[in-house]
């Protein structure tokens, strides 16, 4: 059984309840649909970095504008829910490791298929009467 640290812990906490208030509480129609991959916290719990991904990329700015101003909301519903006694500042940022992968996936992919064509194309041409 693998047994995880008390800021483990804490960081999946505060990724659930942060999740739980922007689905729930957040108004801010720029945030739109947004997942919490995960939270980093400093070890004296100052700080938090937030991790998101939205499928919808073109409005990352607007996203990261809206999480932003939230922030001072969001930290104060998180202090109603979690007991620590130091409550971090939250700092959103954008988890780009899905888009990468389905990037390299994507890459993979071609390569394969062009690797696929001209073993195809060797087998033909070694077939042909000379």
């Amino acid at each position: 059984m693998k047994h995880f640290s008390r800021s483990d812990r804490v960081s999946e906490q505060i990724r659930r309840d942060l999740a739980e208030i922007i689905s729930s509480e957040l108004k801010d129609p720029r945030i739109g649909m947004i997942s919490l991959t995960a939270v980093e916290l400093t070890p004296d719990y100052a700080h938090a970095k937030v991790f998101f991904t939205t499928l919808d990329i073109s409005h990352l700015p607007e996203i990261m504008t809206g999480l932003r101003r939230a922030s001072g909301f969001m930290r104060r519903e998180l202090g109603r829910r979690v007991r620590i006694h130091t409550l971090p500042e939250l700092h959103f940022v954008h988890d780009d490791s899905l888009e990468r992968g389905a990037s390299l996936s994507k890459l993979i992919d071609e390569a394969a298929a062009l690797s696929r064509t001209s073993e195809t194309d060797e087998v033909e041409e070694g077939s042909k009467p000379e």
